[in-house]
């Protein structure tokens, strides 16, 4: 197994650690994680902050399995069907639960699983077609907007949140709008390739 698969894999264990970590009742179990004040006005949870810093680890994975596959040309259909398990587990796994405890509108994971599903089939069809439709930068910008909003969540929107700015919630909605968009241009260019019988 080459390295860029070896990140990959590392990322769906982290993406499963980062959910246990935010699920698990701690307090039924005797264990009380502590929480801080910063600023003197947000209350932060130990969990949040573990959880943010796997997420951002994880974050990088990404970049970097996908840089050292290109670069070594050692890319792959386990390894890109890998990446997209990795990359859907860690972040609709995430948003799901962002959603469930309150921090973002239950909306934002709706439209990202439903896109993430419309454009799994596109592909499908696609590759029986013996095509293969690259993302395009919209969908490009929209992770990295996901990326940083929900890094931002789980660390609590810290430093903004000190100042009342809202770059979390911003990154957030505005990576579930460029989903819609490059959801739909991937439509676009996908159904030229697709054959209707």
């Amino acid at each position: 197994m080459n390295l860029a698969n070896k990140l990959t894999l590392s990322r769906i264990v982290m993406a499963f650690l980062i959910l246990v970590i935010l699920l698990v009742p701690f307090e039924d179990f005797g264990l009380v994680l502590p929480t801080f004040y910063v600023g003197g006005k947000v209350v932060v949870e130990l969990r949040y902050i573990i959880a943010g810093f796997l997420f951002v680890i994880a974050c990088l994975t990404d970049y970097l399995d996908g840089s050292i596959a290109r670069k070594n040309k050692q890319t792959s259909d386990f390894g890109a069907t890998m990446d997209a398990i990795a990359d859907k587990v860690l972040v609709n796994g995430v948003l799901i639960i962002l959603a469930y405890q309150g921090f973002i509108a239950l909306l934002v994971p709706i439209v990202i699983v439903l896109r993430d599903i419309c454009i799994d089939a596109l592909r499908a069809l696609s590759a029986k077609n013996k095509v293969i439709i690259k993302a395009s930068k919209w969908g490009k910008v929209k992770t990295v907007f996901m990326m940083i909003g929900i890094s931002l969540l789980l660390f609590y929107n810290l430093p903004f949140e000190l100042w009342g700015i809202y770059v979390a919630d911003i990154c957030v909605y505005a990576a579930t709008v460029l989903s819609v968009v490059s959801g739909v241009l991937y439509f676009i260019k996908a159904k030229e390739y697709i054959k209707i019988s």
